[in-house]
């Protein structure tokens, strides 16, 4: 009987131990999955079933629970962007990673991790292939060295460290002007801009607008938006005067907040989200409006994140 009870007791102190150290560094595994998925619907499955195969884990032999939990998160995160690249052919219209509400102090003082959750980011990362965006994240955001990459993706270091500069010199090409994000300001700015979108002031519209602003849609067909994006200030404002319209006519709502490092408006129909606008400010003007009306990538957005590296 006492055996069995002190092997009870010993079984109970390590899953105790799995809990700690997995919720210790969730909102590093977080991130790490959702930058490589962009979903984080689908980082939150990752993360449930990387979970289950760490609590089989015998913690004797773990030499460092970082290491070995991102090496589960991102070869299941790798799983899931490989069997989601067979079905985006089918996807209607302008892809968006699925925006994800952060509290409004969470990336401040990590500049480097706000930017890597940008709406802008993630659309780069999109153009690299899986190998590439899970090296690029694991290094240039969570600066694991190219040894530690090469057992998790399972590679020869020289790869990885090839796989790493030729995917540095993608996103850098390709990557756009980040701001850190003075949230006051920000969101005085958004709140403004979508008062004169409902009061059809489109002289303070443009005022707010970049000229070259791209305004850009994601509804997969399953809801009203634009194909294509939109770009130029005249264009942008004229459409938003419009979408003011129809949604003061319906008794829309909106809340402000911080959507992936940027500030974010959410209109609501009664309590139901009809949609998400992400915001992208430089220079003290909106440079891009980015427009979540997926309803399959709405279901989450009311729970705050926690990211972290």
């Amino acid at each position: 009987m006492t055996g069995g009870r002190e092997g009870e007791s010993r079984f109970r102190e390590a899953e105790q131990e799995h809990a700690r150290r997995f919720t210790e560094l969730r909102p590093l595994l977080f991130t790490v999955a959702y930058e490589i998925l962009g979903s984080a619907t689908e980082a939150d499955d990752v993360l449930q079933d990387s979970y289950l195969r760490w609590a089989t884990v015998d913690l004797t032999d773990v030499d460092n629970s970082k290491a070995y939990l991102a090496k589960i998160v991102t070869r299941q995160s790798l799983n899931a962007l490989r069997a989601r690249a067979r079905r985006r052919e089918d996807y209607v219209g302008p892809w968006l990673p699925e925006p994800i509400l952060l509290s409004s102090d969470d990336p401040s003082a990590d500049v480097e991790l706000a930017e890597s959750v940008s709406t802008a980011m993630l659309l780069v990362l999109e153009t690299l292939t899986p190998d590439e965006r899970a090296v690029f994240v694991l290094r240039e955001v969570f600066g694991f060295d190219h040894a530690e990459i090469a057992v998790i993706i399972d590679k020869s270091t020289a790869a990885v460290r090839q796989t790493a500069h030729r995917a540095r010199e993608h996103v850098q090409a390709r990557r756009r002007r980040f701001e850190p994000v003075d949230t006051a300001r920000a969101s005085k700015l958004t709140t403004a801009f979508f008062t004169a979108a409902a009061t059809g002031d489109l002289e303070g519209l443009m005022a707010m607008l970049s000229p070259d602003v791209v305004y850009t849609a994601d509804s997969n067909g399953k809801a009203t938006a634009a194909r294509r994006p939109i770009v130029g200030a005249e264009a942008v404002a004229n459409l938003m005067m419009r979408m003011g319209s129809i949604g003061k006519r319906h008794g829309y709502r909106f809340d402000t907040g911080l959507f992936n490092s940027s500030p974010g408006v959410v209109f609501y129909s009664e309590e139901e989200v009809q949609g998400i606008f992400v915001v992208e400010i430089s220079d003290g003007s909106i440079t891009g409006i980015y427009v979540m009306r997926n309803p399959d990538k709405l279901v989450g957005t009311r729970t705050v994140r926690r990211i972290g590296r």
